[in-house]
């Protein structure tokens, strides 16, 4: 529940407010220093020229430390249409960087389950299930055996004609598919997988999948 004072609240207790938790980000003290909203990372953003993202609008948006407003970035679409490419970086006369506040923001969603009240939001499931787990399970970002038309259906069906035939095809191409040793697409060692999933678990990535977990479920269980 949210109280007439904006004050947070998780099962009861009383947490600290949306603007107060964004604060503490270092990649929001990092990206925001001193913007003078000339609109240069816009000029410069891929994603503003194909979709209705504007990272100088969403700069001005939380330099206003407004409840509201944040409210509204955290559960909406905007901060998920970023690419993280850090063009912006390169290009701000003042040293900001727009996307570093999108990562702050993008944390902050998760965590506060707010990510599952927007339609991009609700792909970061599909990313944690996917890519994150692949990783974690192959070693790989993303792994032939479990990318299937069935749910997957924009791969088509020269990747089905692919995926049946993997073995032959990527012999042929010089891969060591599934197997020990150097090559492409080869077995990762046990070794390998478990410091992969220490590096996980210390850095936090561990806590951010399942908070994607609980804050869909959660959802899922309100909209019903």
């Amino acid at each position: 529940m949210r109280s007439d004072e904006n004050e947070i609240y998780n099962h009861g207790i009383l947490m600290e407010t949306l603007v107060q938790q964004l604060l503490t980000d270092i990649r929001f003290q990092e990206g925001l220093k001193a913007c003078i909203s000339c609109g240069t990372c816009t000029a410069i953003c891929p994603a503003a020229q194909v979709s209705d993202y504007d990272p100088r609008m969403l700069v001005e948006m939380v330099q206003t430390r407004n409840e509201e407003v944040l409210l509204q970035l955290l559960s909406g679409d905007t901060i998920w249409r970023c690419g993280e490419c850090l063009s912006c970086k390169t290009r701000c006369p003042r040293g900001n960087t727009p996307g570093y506040i999108i990562q702050a923001l993008r944390a902050l969603s998760i965590k506060t389950g707010l990510f599952a009240d927007s339609k991009q939001g609700n792909l970061q499931l599909e990313v944690k299930r996917t890519v994150g787990e692949h990783i974690l399970k192959y070693g790989y970002c993303v792994h032939i055996d479990e990318i299937d038309t069935g749910k997957y259906p924009e791969q088509g069906p020269v990747w089905e004609w692919y995926r049946e035939n993997r073995e032959s095809v990527l012999a042929r191409l010089g891969a060591n598919f599934n197997h020990e040793g150097a090559g492409t697409l080869r077995r990762i060692s046990k070794q390998a997988l478990d410091d992969l999933h220490s590096i996980f678990l210390e850095t936090g990535a561990i806590e951010r999948f399942q908070q994607i977990e609980d804050g869909t479920a959660k959802n899922s269980v309100n909209e019903k």
